[in-house]
């Protein structure tokens, strides 16, 4: 079961006989990065928390809108609850941002509703959570486990043009951090309104680099225009 056992590697193929073989059966390999490419189009049913209702979202949902796709290996395991709650708790955060989100796994809509309605964490749930039953969602963006049937922890962030601007990929045992995500958007959203480009660690009120307009003066001198301290405050 995901989160139980640790960080495992996934099995090597054998031989280049198995390797060409893979290729044939599969349709998308798991790709390097989703960043910079569009989002994938995809189909799937879902429960929405808020309504307690069944549903079915596709990417057409999140055309024109910064929305974010978090894929978690499993209902009923121990990490995954308690990021689905940190999502939760901050959902009037990500509201005024105007950002959609769209917790995915592989189980069904059924499962959702039942994990939702009896694991006490996710009490006042209000998030819509994708059944990828087929697999074929976590496939397309690249974070399936072939050989275990499960997600990856894959975080994605789509831009308006439907294009992702960050990804997080991680293992099983360890959860990420929400208010870090938070701050991550808040920069995209800034660099894309004015151009500027977000040093390491920004904030809204912080110094950003204006490259759009002084590139030529801040070339081999960010240091004379940022200090570190103002970095790491």
């Amino acid at each position: 079961m995901a989160c139980v056992n640790g960080v495992k590697p996934l099995k090597k193929k054998k031989n280049k006989e198995d390797l060409v073989e893979n290729l044939k059966t599969e349709e998308k390999p798991m790709s390097g990065t989703m960043v910079r490419q569009e989002m994938p189009e995809f189909e799937m049913e879902a429960y929405d928390s808020k309504t307690g209702h069944y549903k079915t979202v596709s990417s057409k949902d999140y055309k024109d809108k910064w929305a974010v796709v978090c894929f978690y290996p499993a209902d009923f395991t121990f990490v995954c609850p308690t990021e689905i709650a940190a999502m939760n708790a901050h959902y009037e955060e990500f509201e005024e941002l105007g950002v959609e989100l769209l917790p995915v796994s592989v189980d069904s809509k059924f499962s959702h509703k039942r994990f939702v309605e009896t694991e006490p964490i996710l009490k006042g749930m209000r998030l819509t959570i994708g059944a990828d039953t087929t697999k074929e969602v976590a496939r397309a963006f690249g974070v399936l486990i072939e050989e275990e049937g499960v997600a990856l922890r894959g975080r994605f962030l789509f831009n308006p043009d439907g294009v992702c601007v960050a990804q997080e990929v991680q293992a099983d045992s360890v959860g990420r951090n929400v208010k870090e995500f938070l701050r991550q958007i808040q920069a995209w959203q800034h660099a894309s309104e004015t151009g500027e480009v977000c040093p390491a660690g920004w904030r809204p009120g912080k110094k950003t680099l204006p490259v759009n307009t002084d590139v030529e003066k801040m070339t081999g001198k960010v240091g004379d225009y940022i200090s570190l301290e103002e970095i790491l405050s």
